[in-house]
């Protein structure tokens, strides 16, 4: 059996600059990994005609159930200024007991730490009552259109049983052991065209500015009061993220404007009845004020919850018993891939310390690294207890 290290595997992942959808070899330098385990591995690699080709990878250490999922993606964001970075972002580097690169936190150091606690722990079990895949992406920075989504739909087919899921998201704001993600508010994209008549800006009467309709329908949908939350999620939000009136003269009405804004929505609500909602306000303020309407809709998830069972409680005891801290069961945040998840099994999210996700100078504490592959061995064995 070989010996791995966290520290050293998740170096090795950094150095890919895997950054959405590009592979770089990424995918096969997992799966050679997994293989020496023992694990039998398959690269998927889906396309279609309006986006980019991704490469993913499902991989499954036995044949018999329960079969314990873990969950992750090996594409990263864009480094942004390299020059505003202290080390070469695809080059890691540890600082003060911080391990520096992109992806150090999202999410390359939990899929090290999982490898290395997977491989810890059939060393001491030689057979396992079960079996324990990944399902690894190299889309959920991006789309999300050839990635997750399409793995989860191979797996139906295959009639692939997923028994529990545990997607390494990078889950806590500050310290490591404050939160496990038991599900996601949905959202919803919407981009809204209200379509007037242009005209000269003395003469008014010959024109019809969208400008006065697009107001008046962002003003009202923002004072819509959704929902006031619920016991696992937050109250439904809109944010109206962007407006243009794309007018290069000042002595016209224009003829088009639009808005474009976001809801995230939880569980007392579905995105097909927002949108009948929404549209019945379009369609009242467009008829007031003479205009017309179009609206995109672009929905990412919807919002779901894992409703807690004794395999939660079991990773939230072994959490406390190694952070020394309770973690609180939320639903808070972005969305991620275990909206796909979740159609084929219970699902939650437990990873790294996110504080820094993104941002220049990624970093992971060596210490938290370590914790999380103990948080993650000791999942497996009170899982195939």
């Amino acid at each position: 059996m070989p010996t791995y290290n966290e520290i050293t595997l998740a170096k090795e992942l950094i150095r890919f600059p895997s950054i959405t959808p590009i592979d770089v070899g990424v995918m096969k330098f997992l799966a050679k990994k997994l293989t020496t385990i023992g694990f039998k591995c398959k690269i998927l690699e889906f396309k279609d005609k309006n986006s980019k080709p991704v490469k993913n990878l499902y991989a499954r250490l036995g044949n018999a159930q329960p079969n314990f999922m873990f969950a992750g993606h090996l594409d990263v964001v864009p480094p942004g200024n390299l020059k505003d970075w202290t080390v070469k972002p695809f080059s890691p580097a540890i600082k003060k007991n911080y391990l520096i690169g992109r992806g150090a936190n999202d999410m390359k150091g939990a899929i090290a730490s999982w490898v290395v606690a997977v491989n810890n722990f059939i060393s001491s079990n030689k057979k396992i009552k079960g079996s324990i895949s990944l399902l690894i992406t190299g889309d959920e920075e991006g789309v999300a259109i050839n990635g997750t989504k399409k793995v989860v739909d191979y797996l139906k087919k295959k009639k692939e049983k997923i028994d529990f899921c545990l997607v390494g998201e990078p889950t806590n704001p500050n310290k490591l052991g404050e939160m496990i993600k038991i599900g996601r508010r949905g959202s919803i994209n919407a981009e809204l065209t209200i379509i007037g008549t242009q005209g000269h800006v003395a003469y008014p009467h010959r024109a019809n500015n969208p400008s006065t309709t697009l107001i008046k329908i962002l003003n009202e949908i923002k004072e819509i009061k959704f929902d006031k939350g619920t016991k696992n999620f937050q109250p439904t939000n809109l944010e109206v993220t962007k407006i243009n009136i794309n007018n290069t003269a000042d002595n016209v009405i224009p003829g088009i404007a639009r808005a474009i804004f976001n809801i995230r929505f939880n569980n007392k609500h579905t995105s097909s009845r927002l949108k009948i909602r929404l549209n019945r306000i379009f369609k009242k303020i467009t008829k007031k004020y003479k205009s017309n309407f179009k609206v995109e809709y672009r929905v990412s998830g919807e919002a779901f919850l894992t409703k807690p069972n004794k395999t939660t409680y079991m990773i939230q005891n072994i959490i406390k018993e190694i952070t020394k801290i309770k973690p609180q069961l939320s639903t808070t945040g972005g969305t991620s891939d275990a909206r796909f998840i979740r159609k084929i099994a219970p699902c939650l999210e437990f990873g790294l310390v996110g504080k820094t996700m993104h941002k220049v100078d990624e970093a992971v504490s060596i210490s938290d690294l370590k914790k999380l592959t103990k948080i993650y061995s000791s999942i497996l064995e009170n899982y195939f207890k």
